[in-house]
């Protein structure tokens, strides 16, 4: 599972830059993310089920908008189910300040942005009171969010 809760994320990217610019086909674009895709499509075929939930601001931004547009070429083209959660609904979760992944409800990875989008660096924990967190507030966002097909940005 993960959660994403940043509005901003990598600006410096090369694909965004180019949609920014109004130079991006969803297809094209989907090929520049072709390694995590096979990563996801992998993973499913295991049977592990892949589940992302963003929280987001409304009105929504530029990049935003951007992951939206990948989002059915990418991320459900590769199996994941995505959901969206409007900021204004999750005005009551406990949700931990960093976005992050959990792997297998072993470990948590978390990404720490900077203040301008790019990616810092990350921490790890396996400590279960943490990963039963990270899972509860998942959880807990994921029943509130919109499914990727009933989301309008």
């Amino acid at each position: 599972m993960h959660l994403e809760i940043h509005d901003v994320h990598r600006t410096s990217d090369a694909a965004y830059q180019a949609w920014l610019a109004g130079h991006a086909d969803p297809q094209e674009s989907a090929q520049q993310y072709r390694a995590y895709s096979s990563l996801i499509t992998a993973a499913r075929r295991r049977g592990v089920v892949v589940r992302r939930a963003r929280i987001v601001s409304e009105p929504v931004s530029d990049y935003v908008k951007w992951e939206h547009f990948l989002t059915e070429p990418v991320n459900i083209a590769a199996g994941e189910q995505v959901r969206w959660l409007p900021r204004r609904l999750a005005s009551t979760l406990a949700v931990p300040g960093n976005p992050y992944w959990v792997f297998d409800d072993h470990l948590v990875r978390f990404t720490i942005f900077g203040g301008d989008g790019e990616v810092e660096g990350s921490q790890y924990s396996d400590r279960p009171a943490v990963i039963g967190a990270c899972t509860a507030a998942f959880d807990a966002v994921w029943q509130l969010a919109i499914p990727h097909h009933e989301y309008r940005i």
